[in-house]
């Protein structure tokens, strides 16, 4: 059983509809200075498209706001996801679109957490809850710094059914392949909780 989650500020749908992407990266580069990660679509034959957002951190800053923007020029934002409280290891985030309007949120789930990452996620019209599908690497990513791969899956509470799923492959670089099922799912807001994903898992 999940906890409940607190209350967040009332997302709404942008007027145009929801951006949805049923498939896009999550790239994550890091140097001596900068984190930096990269939003990526993916061509019809499934490989790596155009980059649709950018975020770059100081190494050492803390995670608890992150804002995307369109380009290497940072001067267009296009989402941004920031903690309702800070250094708060439950603590939900609220995810906005370019202009800080809310469009949904995502929170840890602390007490699952303690043995396999877990999660609250939602936006208009659903609310999903996910965790790591290995509960073996679970446990020995908290005991082993090693690169292993992970999964989490995403399903709608209500139905069950697969609403975002984030898959990363073993490899040195940081790399995740983003599946959208759901149509209700703003690209922004999974965009948001892929990234969230790499970077809160020291938790």
């Amino acid at each position: 059983m999940t906890e409940s989650t607190a209350a967040a500020p009332q997302p709404t749908a942008p007027a145009d509809g929801v951006h949805h992407l049923p498939l896009f990266f999550v790239k994550q580069r890091i140097t001596m200075m900068v984190n930096r990660y990269e939003i990526r679509t993916a061509n019809p034959d499934g490989t790596e498209g155009a980059v649709v957002a950018i975020a770059q951190q100081k190494r050492m800053a803390l995670k608890e706001a992150v804002t995307f923007y369109a380009d290497e020029k940072r001067t267009t934002p296009v989402f941004s996801f920031k903690a309702r409280k800070v250094i708060d290891l439950a603590a939900g985030y609220d995810v906005f679109d370019g202009v800080g309007t809310p469009i949904g949120f995502f929170q840890k789930d602390f007490k699952a957490s303690l043995l396999r990452s877990s999660f609250h996620f939602g936006g208009p019209g659903f609310e999903a809850y996910g965790q790591e599908r290995s509960a073996l690497i679970a446990v020995l990513r908290r005991f082993i710094d090693f690169p292993f791969p992970f999964h989490f899956d995403f399903t709608d509470k209500q139905s069950g059914a697969l609403s975002l799923q984030s898959t990363k492959k073993f490899g040195l670089r940081d790399k995740y392949t983003v599946t959208v099922p759901d149509t209700r799912v703003d690209f922004r807001l999974a965009a948001a909780m892929a990234v969230a994903l790499d970077a809160l898992m020291g938790r």
